[in-house]
């Protein structure tokens, strides 16, 4: 444990999708002086997410699905366009990644380079999320993909330009920060000229 912060209490608020909990603690600020504190902290688990693209098609392979928190923060009918992603569960994260890229987008992806990890909300949320690349042709599309019935997953499946879906990031309709993440990668790195 840090030496700038000593934990005091744990709170068990709900356990019932995720955990969310209630930690007071103290913390040894810049000046020197030691100041309790009291924050909530969401722990969903850790994460992976990954960008289907071809490069010779210049396309890549996103999702679209129903998101409960967007609807109720404004979004009207609570859909959101993103790159395939999924919780690590008891898998490492490359193992994650292709059984995710599997049950959503329909495709096996053998191969994936490994691009960076990040915290996606560090003020309220525990995730580290793995960020993959992953190249991708017909050849790979085993069946339809669109999500786990037993997650309760209803998965829409999209092969867009690359240039239109990063131009979707300028217009609005692609609001998620790690598809944005990876599609400014795809474009810094040149990976579909």
């Amino acid at each position: 444990m840090a030496n700038n912060v000593n934990v005091l209490e744990t709170e068990v608020l709900s356990n019932n999708w995720f955990t969310l909990l209630k930690v007071t603690y103290n913390y040894l600020k810049r000046d020197n002086t030691w100041q309790t504190q009291v924050r909530e902290a969401y722990d969903r688990g850790n994460g992976a997410a990954i960008l289907l693209f071809n490069a010779k098609n210049k396309t890549v392979i996103l999702t679209k699905q129903f998101r409960l928190p967007t609807f109720i923060n404004g979004n009207k009918d609570g859909m959101m366009i993103e790159c395939c992603a999924g919780m690590l569960d008891k898998n490492n994260p490359e193992e994650c990644i292709k059984k995710e890229a599997l049950e959503e987008t329909g495709y096996q992806i053998k191969h994936v380079s490994k691009l960076f990890e990040a915290y996606m909300s560090p003020g309220a949320v525990t995730e580290i999320l793995h960020f993959f690349v992953a190249d991708y042709d017909e050849s790979m599309k085993l069946n339809e993909g669109g999500g786990l019935t037993q997650e309760q997953e209803d998965i829409e499946v999209v092969e867009l330009n690359f240039e239109v879906a990063y131009d979707m990031i300028a217009s609005g309709e692609i609001k998620d920060a790690k598809t944005i993440m990876l599609l400014q990668y795809a474009k810094i790195h040149k990976l579909l000229t």
